[in-house]
Order: structure tokens, then C-alpha cells, then sequence
């Protein structure tokens, strides 16, 4: 009988630590989640847009972005299960999904088996769900969060996953192969709008056919009915809008009334760095911090109850703050850049000899396979602190 007593007490014993465990899970995952991806943004990146912030206010350094004041901060590997550099599909379902994929593909692992983003797995447990890019929406990065495919290069395909995925709001540039491969398919838009999505381009359209709507998705003005496919953040016309301003319709939209998870990518990034684009590519973080600060305000009104992570799915242009001379010369960046009405007029060649005059240095106009930067704040964001594997993202959004 004593034995019987002890065992028990040992197993009430495991039992009330089983449940506490439980309960504190459940106190760690946040209500209200956002993650920003900047597309290519590595550690030098952030450091060239701080510089440049410097420079405005007549100083050598220390200006800050918002996410770079953040409390907690790591650094991220970024491989792929096939490659030393990643690309960003293969990285966008790393991070989304917590698994490794050979590079080209969406939503697939190593093993070639469909996987779940983070976003499908908080959806079943009652969180609504945004998907906002700076480029077009079925771009590798926000479909490895909703698509599987074994290529990112299938974009109408990708596209129709959307319907599939239920996810309430999506916003981006608007749709790479809008009528499929051959252009003569049936339009992306019309298929989505079949199948019980209200699609809206631009801002007046938005907020007038979005009313009473259940799942929306807004696509930039300067792309209605066509494809995206030659989208630059360059091309903006006066009805497109930003980052920050679509996560806005987002958080409109979707209301605080039940959890919520945004995956918000600053794509343009990337893009700029492909380039080897100094100015482009700053402005196009600048507008990403933005938007981060739109996450932040909503922070300080509930502290307790969200979560921001930043990071970057690899790094673009082997970036370096000062090539050949410890002084950068701004004034002659932004005159480049600001008198030709903000386009570059430079080939390959000359912009690549004018910025490492100007001290700042692109070895490639590829990826790189370089870490890249962590930032967090809010509920659970400490889990974010120190080194880890872009794998590792998804299981800390979950407190697993």
C-alpha cells in the first residue's frame, strides 16, 4: 500500500508539471504575431542604411533603424538542403515551414513531401492570417507560407494554392504570370474572385470592394489586369502604396478581435541588392523599418500580448561598408541617385566602379551564403536571442 502511495504521488507530481508546462506554452505564444523578412538583407545591409541615416543628421554613426532597438537580437544560418547559398524559396520555407529544401523549391522538404508553414498551423488554432509583400504575392518568399510546389518558377499554379490556403488577406505587387506561361490562360485574378476572393487594385478600389468581404487580397494599381512579372519598387505610380500601408489594410481588415499572424517581406530588398543598387536599396529598407514601426505602435498599445520578429532569408550583393576608404561619400550616392529622378542610368560596369568610389563595395549580384540578422521584442521574444538555423524560426513563433 505504501509503495501504491509513492507511485502515486510521483505521478501526480509529473502530472501537475505536465500541466504547468502546458499552461505556460500557452502563456508564451502571443496573440497577435508579426514577421518581417527582409529579402536580402544581411548584417551590412541594416549597417549601410544606418550610415546613411547618420549622414542626415550630420553625424558619423549612431542613428538607429526601430528594428535594431529591439531587445533581443541573433544571428540566423541560412543554407539550403542542397546549396551553400540559398535562394528564397528554398529559404522562405525554411523559415516558414522548419524544414530544410533543395533550392528552387516551395513548400517541399529534402524528401520531396509537401510541409506546413507556421501559417497554416496557427490557423487552426483560430489565428486569421496576412500575407503582404513588396513584390508580386506569389513571389518565392510569401508563397513558401501558404504553397507547395516543386518549383518556384510554376507562378500560376502557385497562385491558385492561394484558394486552398483560406488565408484572409493577402497584398503584394500583384501576380507573376498573370495569365500563365503562355499569356493566354485564364487571368489569375478572375480565377481567384471564382473562388471566393475579392480582388482589389489600389487603394480606392480596395476600400470600396472590400466591404463585408470575408477574404481579400489587394494588388498594387500599376499592376491591374496585367502580370507583374517586370515589377520594381521603381515602377510605383501615385495610386501604389507602401508596406507599411498595406500591413495597415491588413490590420484593418482582419481587427483584433480574434489572434492574428502577418508575414510582411520587404521582396524589393533583394531586388535593389541584385542590382548592386546603394540608394534603391536603402530606401527600400527605410520603407521596410517603416512598416515595422506600424507592428511597434501596435506593440506598445498590447505588450503582452505580441510578438515582432525581423529577419532576412539571406543575404544579396555581398555587401561592404567601406571598399578602399573608410569614409563613404554620401553626398555623391544620393546626388547620383536623386538627380537622375531617382533611376540609375549607370550599365553594370560604371555603377559598380561609381559606388566603390563612393566606398561601398558589391562582390556579386547573387545571393550569398552569410548569416543574417535576428531582431525581436514582445511576447516570447527571447527565445529569438543568440545563434540559430533559419529551421529553428517557426517552432520559437509556436513555443514548441
Amino acid at each position: 500500500m505504501r509503495k501504491l502511495s509513492i507511485i502515486l504521488a510521483v505521478l501526480l507530481a509529473l502530472a501537475t508539471v505536465v500541466s504547468c508546462n502546458s499552461q505556460e506554452k500557452a502563456e508564451q505564444k502571443a496573440k497577435y504575431v508579426f514577421l518581417f523578412i527582409g529579402d536580402g538583407m544581411g548584417t551590412a545591409h541594416v549597417a549601410t542604411a544606418e550610415s546613411y541615416l547618420s549622414y542626415k543628421a550630420g553625424k558619423l554613426g549612431g542613428e538607429q533603424l526601430l528594428m535594431t532597438t529591439f531587445p533581443y537580437y541573433g544571428s540566423v544560418t541560412t543554407h539550403s538542403a542542397d546549396h551553400n547559398v540559398t535562394c528564397s524559396s528554398a529559404a522562405g520555407t525554411a523559415i516558414a515551414c522548419g524544414e530544410k529544401a533543395n533550392n528552387g523549391t516551395v513548400g517541399i522538404n529534402k524528401d520531396s513531401v509537401n510541409v506546413e508553414s507556421v501559417a497554416y498551423v496557427l490557423q487552426k488554432e483560430g489565428y486569421k492570417v496576412g500575407i503582404i509583400s513588396t513584390v508580386p504575392i506569389n513571389h518565392a518568399t510569401p508563397a513558401a507560407f501558404y504553397a507547395n510546389n516543386v518549383s518556384r518558377g510554376n507562378g500560376y499554379e502557385i497562385s491558385a494554392d492561394i484558394i486552398d490556403s483560406g488565408f484572409e488577406f493577402y497584398a503584394g505587387a500583384g501576380f507573376l504570370e498573370f495569365k500563365g506561361k503562355d499569356g493566354e490562360s485564364e487571368a489569375t485574378d478572375a480565377i481567384l474572385e471564382r473562388n471566393g476572393y475579392s480582388v482589389s487594385y489600389g487603394l480606392n478600389e480596395f476600400r470600396a470592394e472590400s466591404i463585408d468581404k470575408e477574404k481579400v487580397i489587394f494588388c498594387q494599381a500599376s499592376n491591374k489586369e496585367e502580370s507583374a512579372d517586370n515589377y520594381t519598387s521603381g515602377d510605383k505610380v501615385e495610386d501604389d502604396i507602401t508596406l507599411g500601408q498595406m500591413l495597415e489594410l491588413g490590420m484593418e481588415f482582419l481587427g483584433t478581435d480574434e489572434p492574428f499572424f502577418f508575414m510582411c517581406e520587404g521582396g524589393a530588398i533583394d531586388w535593389s541588392a541584385h542590382g548592386n543598387l546603394t540608394m534603391p536599396m536603402i530606401e527600400n529598407i527605410l520603407e521596410f523599418d517603416d512598416a515595422i514601426k506600424i507592428a511597434y505602435n501596435f506593440y506598445l498599445a498590447h505588450p503582452e500580448e505580441t510578438l515582432i520578429v525581423v529577419t532576412a532569408d539571406h543575404e544579396t550583393g555581398g555587401l561592404t561598408l567601406g571598399a578602399g576608404n573608410s569614409m563613404i561619400n554620401w553626398e555623391a550616392l544620393e546626388s547620383e541617385w536623386i538627380g537622375n529622378g531617382k533611376k540609375s542610368v549607370m550599365d553594370s560596369d560604371e555603377n559598380r566602379k561609381f559606388n566603390k568610389k563612393c566606398s561601398i563595395g558589391w562582390t556579386t549580384g547573387s545571393h550569398t551564403g552569410g548569416a543574417v540578422p535576428m531582431f525581436a521584442i514582445g511576447a516570447g521574444a527571447e527565445k529569438f536571442n543568440g545563434r540559430m538555423d533559419n529551421t529553428e524560426i517557426k517552432g520559437k513563433i509556436l513555443c514548441e
